[in-house]
This record gives structure tokens, sequence and C-alpha cells, in this order.
């Protein structure tokens, strides 16, 4: 970062100081994900912003390597106590947090002290893939779904907040002032909501938000779900993310859609391939599910995530696609009949413990090395595929933590497009979580998890 742009920096920050001065703002949080899935924070007075924008906010690159509970492993390239970055809050996406009076949110962006990306930075890795895809002549367009499980409890036991039925009225009713006080929130902050409803678990809500570029389609999934905790608070009420809520109940899902564009046409659409999908459709397509073993470790990280991977509870806990199966890790969504721009796949099988921006890198990677590849898809399952033959054909993903770190290490592609730093720090967190929870029932992981995300 040359001293040209530092000034440029400094100049838009300290314009975004003074216009969030006027909103009645006093402090900027600064986050960044880290590898398990955790958003961390620096907050920023306003007096400071021109120069965390500049020059940026120290920060260890320790977090690299936190596990849930705030103990950290050592890898090969992170892990300890020497080094430091810098956090670089991301001006054009400063949002007002209507729910967190007096603060206003920026995404990071961390470097190294010389200016360079920070190699492991998961906001660098998306927007470098998402980069590599244009440079090809595709685009991405992306949203993730946000579940949460809301409790009433003051203590460490979930006390569902809500108790009508799912997907029922009864529960929205039963909290409308929230629900509304949340889209108000969003809409404050800018997020574009596109529906919000109760879930199939008492106590459960989802929002869905716009598609958007790869790296916008994280930060929002940050924003939301800082919002929807900062409103829960408000409200005397505590949010969980964990993928597991409670032990044999449905968990927390975080859905991603993805549509693969060219020359701003939809190529999940239109084509001649099945179910209407375009040869390069198709491709990206076939890429993410063939890597979807390997994209567990990312995308579904969690020792508690795979206590949410059970067949027939629409998980996705099988490796197979199908139009508008909701049991397939990778359901594709055709949309209504004339609207091209709405047909998308949807990966199923993903949970709130990943790093949104980690995820985002990864499956633009797999999605890349199928386009590389010519790859064509299996045919689709129609039904659920836990009523298959066991000769069929379509696998179970990994169902212990293990096999997917084991997947994801001798994943070429991904290995070539994240870089052995990534792969080594991500099977190092993946293998101390592990080792952390050795031994522990399912009530006792969900018992110490349920508050961490």
């Amino acid at each position: 970062m040359d001293e040209a742009e530092r000034a440029r920096r400094a100049a838009a920050g300290r314009a975004a100081a003074a216009e969030l001065a006027g909103r009645g703002v006093v402090a900027v949080a600064t986050t960044w994900v880290d590898t398990s899935g955790i958003t961390r924070v620096k907050g920023v007075p306003l007096a400071r912003l021109a120069h965390a924008a500049a020059h940026g906010v120290g920060a260890s690159p320790v977090f690299d390597t936190f596990l849930p509970d705030d103990s950290a492993v050592t890898g090969r390239f992170a892990g300890g106590p020497v080094g430091d970055l810098r956090l670089h809050p991301d001006l054009d996406r400063l949002a007002v947090l209507a729910a967190l009076p007096g603060w206003a949110w920026a995404p990071a962006d961390r470097h190294g002290q010389d200016g360079t990306p920070h190699p492991l930075d998961g906001r660098y890795l998306a927007r470098r893939e998402a980069g590599r895809l244009a440079a090809a002549g595709f685009a991405v367009r992306a949203a993730f779904e946000i579940e949460w499980a809301l409790s009433a409890g003051d203590g460490t036991e979930f006390v569902p907040a809500a108790t009508g039925p799912a997907y029922g009225m009864a529960r929205l009713a039963e909290r409308a002032g929230y629900l509304r006080d949340l889209l108000a929130a969003l809409a404050a902050a800018g997020v574009a909501v596109e529906q919000v409803h109760p879930e199939y678990a008492p106590g459960q809500f989802e929002v869905s938000v716009a598609a958007e570029g790869p790296v916008g389609a994280a930060d929002t999934a940050v924003l939301v779900r800082e919002t929807i905790r900062a409103v829960s608070r408000g409200h005397g009420l505590r949010a969980s993310f964990s993928p597991t809520v409670v032990a044999g109940g449905v968990g927390n899902g975080a859905h991603v859609h993805a549509s693969l564009w060219r020359d701003g046409v939809n190529l999940m659409a239109g084509g001649g391939g099945p179910h209407g999908l375009t040869g390069p459709g198709e491709a990206f397509a076939a890429g993410m599910l063939a890597r979807l073993p390997a994209l567990l470790a990312v995308g579904a990280p969690a020792v508690a995530s795979h206590l949410r991977l059970v067949p027939s509870h629409w998980a996705g806990a099988y490796a197979c696609w199908g139009l508008e199966n909701r049991e397939a890790a990778l359901r594709f969504v055709a949309g209504p009949p004339g609207d091209r721009c709405a047909a998308n796949m949807e990966v199923k099988c993903f949970d709130p413990a990943g790093n949104p921006y980690l995820v985002m890198a990864a499956l633009l990677a797999a999605g890349r090395a199928g386009l590389a590849e010519g790859a064509r898809l299996p045919p689709p399952v129609q039904v659920d595929p836990a009523t298959l033959a066991a000769d069929a054909g379509v696998a179970r993903l990994p169902v212990a933590p293990e096999e997917a770190v084991a997947a994801f290490e001798s994943e070429p592609a991904l290995r070539a497009a994240l870089g052995e730093a990534v792969i080594d720090t991500v099977a190092a967190v993946r293998r101390g979580e592990i080792a952390l929870f050795a031994g522990a029932s399912a009530e006792e992981v969900v018992a110490r998890t349920r508050w961490r995300h």
C-alpha cells in the first residue's frame, strides 16, 4: 500500500467519521471471523477512524488458530505469541448498528505490517477467488440463509422463546414486536431482507437476504448475525447460531445460495443441460458437489456440525443433488417460470460454525475447478436419499469430522486455490477441536458450544 493510497484512505475515513458523528455514532466495530467461525472485533473511536483506515489497527495473528472455547493450537503457519497484523476497516461497507446505539460496523481486511494481504484472511481469499473467476469471464451471485434459535432463559440452558407450531403464524405472533424491530434494524443497516419466518425447531427463525457478490454475501452474513444478536439482547432474549442447540434436535443451518453468471446472464437456467442448466452452470455445480466432503471442513466444520448432519432432517447429509430436493446436499432451485434470474444451487449441508469468507472462497474454488474440468453432474436424486439402497451410488457425507479434515487436506483443487497455509491451519484447528471434545457425549458437546456462535 503506497502513500497515495494511504492518503486516499485517510481522507475517506475523515469523511466517514464526520457523517457518522452526525448520526450519533461514537465508534466503529471492526470485525473479522476466525477459523472456528466466531466473529472477533476491535472497536475504533471515530477520532481514530481515519488513522485506522490508512494504517490499520493492530491485532495478533493467533486468532487464526483459536478454538471455540478461546484456547488456541499451533500450526506450521500460524499460532503462538509472535507477530502482528493490521486491520483495515472497509469503509465501503460501513453500516450504522441501530440495535447498538452509538456504534457502526465495518468488516476488516487483515494485512501484514508490510501492507500485503494476510494469506489466512478469509475476506482476501474470497475476493481473490472471485477475481480468478472474473478473469475467466464469470461472476457469482450468492447469499447465506441465516437460521437461529431464540432463547428466553438467563442461564446456559436453552429455553425456547416461542412455542408455536413450526412455520406457524402463532409463533410469529408470539414474537411480532421482536421481528418488527429486527427488520427495522436490518433495513437501517442497508440489508435487503427478502423474507423472515419461523423455522422447524422450537424457538427457531430464519431470515433470507438478497443475493450479491461473494465478498458482499459474506459481509452481509456477519452483519445480519450480529444485528440479530443485538436485537435479541435488547428484548431480553438470547440468540444461538450453534449448529446444534439441543442434542437430538434440528439444528441451525447456514445454507448458501449461489449462481454463476456471464455477461449479465444467469448460467443456471436457459440451457440444454439437466433441468435447464447451461454447460458452465452444470460444470460449476458439479465442481462443488464433487468436493462437498472436503468442503465440510470449512462449511460444517465443528464437532457440533456433525450432530446436525442427520439423514431425513433436511440437513443435506448425502452427497447428491436434485431439483427442489431438500434432503440433497445440493438442492437445485429452478425459480418460478419465466424468471431466469432466480435459478441457483443451494448448499444445504453448511451451518453457522463456518467462517463465511472461507466458505465462499472454498466454494468458488471448487466451482472453478469444475469449470476447468468441464465436469458434469450425476443423475439427480428425486427422493429422500436415505431411502435408497446402499448400492444406488449415493454416498453419505462424512459422518465424523476427522473424515472431512482428511478429505480437505487431500483435495488438490482446494490446496492449489487456498494455499498451503490455509490447508494446514484449518486442519490444525479442526483437529484441535476434535481433541477438545474427545470422549464428550452429544449433550456435553452441545452444552459447551451452544452460546459460542
